[in-house]
C-alpha cells in the first residue's frame, strides 16, 4: 500500500468504518511509515479533542418563557361530547396517514444511504492497484464501445479534458447486486469515479452533494439514468465536473 493509498483510508480506519481486511493493510503501512503514523497521530488527537470540548449551547429557560408570553392565547371554549368525538377519529386518520408516509421516507432514506454506502465502498475498491480500470483510453469513442452488450445500457462517456477533467478509461462494477457501469476521470492526481445505472424514473433529479468516509458524492438523474460522481476533491469541483459533463451531454443530445 502506498502512502496516497493510506492517507485516503485514515478517516476510514480512525471511524472504525474499514472491513478487516482493509484495516490490517492500512495499519500495517502505518508501523512501517513515520510520516503516514505521524498523520494517523494527528487526527485521532483531533478526534479526541472534539469529543472532550462542549459544543452545544444551552438556551436559558427565560428565553422560552418570552417566547411563550408573546404568542397569542387561545381562547378556551367548554368542547362538546360530538367535538371530542370528531377530533379523536380525526386524528386517528391524520396519524394513520401520516405514519405511513414517514415510514416510506424513511425506508427511502435508508436505501438511498445504503445505495451511496456501496457506492464509496466501490470508488474505495477501485484506488487498490489494478482495481480501477478495465478498459484504458482517453478516447470516448473506444470507452463508449467497450460497453456495448456488457450492460442494457451503455453509460454515457464524454471526454472533458479541456475543461479540466482527462478521461482516462472504463470499468464494470457492482451496486445494489447488478452490475452498472462506471466511467474514470482525473482532476490532476485525483480520481473521479462516475458510476451510472439505468433506473425506470426518467424524471430530471437535481444534483445534490452527500460526505461519506471522507468522500464526496453528488448523485442526480437525467433521461432513464442514475449518476453518482465520487471523489476526494472539493465538492466545489465535483460539482464543476458534473455541471460540465451535465452540459456536455445535453449538448449531445441537441445536436
Amino acid at each position: 500500500m502506498t502512502c496516497d493509498e493510506a492517507k485516503i483510508l485514515l478517516h476510514a480506519l480512525l471511524d472504525n468504518e474499514l472491513d478487516a481486511g482493509h484495516a490490517r493493510e492500512v495499519e500495517a503501512h502505518i508501523v512501517g511509515c513515520p510520516a503516514c503514523a505521524a498523520e494517523f497521530a494527528a487526527q485521532r488527537e483531533m478526534q479526541r479533542v472534539l469529543a472532550d470540548t462542549d459544543l452545544r449551547y444551552a438556551a436559558p429557560a427565560s428565553l422560552r418563557t418570552r417566547i411563550e408570553a408573546s404568542l397569542p392565547q387561545p381562547q378556551r371554549r367548554q368542547p362538546t361530547r360530538r367535538s371530542v368525538l370528531r377530533g379523536f377519529a380525526m386524528g386517528s386518520a391524520v396519524s394513520a396517514l401520516a405514519a405511513s408516509g414517514v415510514v416510506a421516507v424513511v425506508l427511502r432514506q435508508d436505501d438511498q444511504q445504503r445505495i451511496l454506502s456501496e457506492v464509496v465502498s466501490a470508488h474505495l475498491r477501485s484506488l487498490q492497484a489494478g482495481h480501477l480500470i478495465d478498459v484504458v483510453s482517453t478516447d470516448q469513442h473506444t470507452v463508449k464501445p467497450w460497453f456495448n452488450g456488457k450492460l442494457d445500457v451503455a453509460p454515457p462517456v464524454i471526454d472533458l479534458t479541456a475543461q479540466g477533467f482527462t478521461l482516462v478509461g472504463g470499468r464494470l462494477d457492482y451496486i445494489d447486486a447488478r452490475a452498472i457501469g462506471a466511467v474514470v476521470y482525473k482532476r490532476r492526481q485525483h480520481v473521479i469515479n462516475l458510476f451510472v445505472s439505468q433506473t425506470s424514473n426518467a424524471e430530471y433529479r437535481a444534483p445534490k452533494t452527500e460526505t461519506m468516509q471522507g468522500f464526496n458524492c453528488r448523485r442526480w438523474g437525467n433521461r432513464g439514468l442514475n449518476f453518482w460522481a465520487v471523489s476526494d476533491i472539493g465538492a466545489d469541483e465535483l460539482a464543476e465536473f458534473v455541471d460540465k459533463f451535465e452540459a456536455a451531454m445535453k449538448a449531445n443530445v441537441e445536436g
